[in-house]
Order: C-alpha cells, then sequence, then structure tokens
C-alpha cells in the first residue's frame, strides 16, 4: 500500500500535486492525523481522492458505497462531491478508526449524508440486496481487506445499476503482483482477482496506474 502513486519520483511527484491537487482543508488535516498512525498507509493518496470524485461527478452519482472506511478519507471526498440529496453506504468493522471518521464528517457537514455500518461488509452487502437495493447505487469503491476482494466485487456488481461503476483500490499492491517470486496468500489473491476482472465481460475495465492501482469496472 502506499500513500502517494508508485513509480514517480519525488519531484515529479511534487509538480504533478502542484498543478493537480486541490484538495479542502478538512482532507488535508484527516489525511495528516491519519499518517500520524503505524498503519496510516492505509489511507488513500490524496490525487486518487480528487480523481475518485471527478468519477462521481461525471457520473452524476447520488448513491455510493465506501467498502473499506479506515479514518474515512474516501467517504469524505465522495460525500463532498455528491449533491445535497447523495448518500454514501460506508461499510467498516472498526470503531476506533471509523470514530476519527464521524468527527471530520461532521466538521464536513457531511455526516448526513454518510450511512455507517460497523460490520464485516459482506454481511452489510448482502443486507442491502435482501432488502432490494440492487441495481440502486451509482458508484462502489472498494478498499478492505484483499481476501475478500472477489466477494465485495461481486456483490457490488449486482449493487450498482448498468452504466454504474465499481472502483478497486491496491491492484497493483506495490508492484508485488507484477514479481514471481512474491508468493504470499494476499498477493497471490489479487493476481488471480486482477486476472478474474481482465476475463470479465459484464463490464468494461481499466486499471488506473495512480496510487496503488485503481481498477475501474463499469457495469455493462
Amino acid at each position: 500500500m502506499t500513500t502517494q502513486t508508485l513509480g514517480l519520483e519525488q519531484n515529479l511527484y511534487d509538480y504533478l500535486l502542484s498543478v493537480s491537487l486541490r484538495e479542502p482543508e478538512i482532507l488535508t488535516q484527516l489525511r495528516q492525523e491519519t499518517a500520524q498512525y503505524p498503519i496510516g498507509r492505509m489511507q488513500i493518496a490524496p490525487e486518487q481522492g480528487q480523481f475518485i470524485a471527478l468519477l462521481v461527478q461525471l457520473l452524476g452519482a447520488k448513491k455510493t458505497l465506501d467498502i473499506g472506511v479506515f479514518t474515512g478519507y474516501s467517504s469524505l471526498v465522495v460525500a463532498l462531491a455528491l449533491p445535497s440529496d447523495g448518500k454514501v453506504v460506508a461499510c467498516d468493522v472498526s470503531e476506533e478508526f471509523t470514530t476519527i471518521a464521524r468527527r471530520y464528517w461532521q466538521q464536513a457537514g457531511v455526516a448526513e449524508k454518510i450511512q455507517l455500518h460497523i460490520a464485516p461488509a459482506l454481511e452489510t452487502l448482502d443486507g442491502l440486496l435482501a432488502t432490494g437495493e440492487a441495481e440502486t447505487f451509482d458508484f462502489a469503491f472498494i478498499d478492505a481487506d484483499k481476501s475478500n476482494y472477489d466477494g465485495y466485487y461481486e456483490r457490488s456488481l449486482q449493487l450498482v445499476r448498468p452504466g454504474g461503476l465499481i472502483a478497486i483500490d491496491n491492484v497493483l499492491w506495490s508492484g508485488r503482483v507484477a514479481d514471481p517470486q512474491v508468493q504470499d496468500n494476499r498477493t497471490k489473491r489479487i493476481r488471480a482477482f486482477n486476472q478474474k476482472l481482465h476475463q470479465d465481460e459484464r463490464v468494461n475495465l481499466s486499471l488506473i496506474a495512480i496510487a496503488d492501482g485503481l481498477t475501474l469496472a463499469l457495469k455493462k
């Protein structure tokens, strides 16, 4: 995992941010607080957050999924991009880190847009399907435990509408997916997931080399 785009020299990355990033102060504060934690590298990169916000606006999204909240950056960046009647259904299992998220959502004035579920995400997603919410979401962002990526993807594919977009983070896995010497379980799972999506005719596909790799899957 990485908090900036892979493969760029620092001076070029700094230049990229200097001519592109328009990060609201509340997001900067959240990112800086998150960086103080030992697992702060789980935070998405700011240029990635801005890209996701642009995608949400291009879609005209009103109802979105955030699978893997951590300290709330991705939920917040999407909520800020949504219209006043927009909604984020957010899934996480950590009370500790989502307490930070809630604080920033409140400060940003978007808490009413975000519906947080503290439970295993597969349970939450299955619950949404069971209550008739299939094909009612415009966008889904998957950035949670890698062992369940396939389950999150399959349920998201049912929940988003035709023409809806699923974005999946960490698909380049700090470059380890391309190293045949790396054979740990999580890396192998991400490799298999990437291969599956490459062959999945239910979506139009593009893997973007931003941050730690972001796959975009547009439901047909």
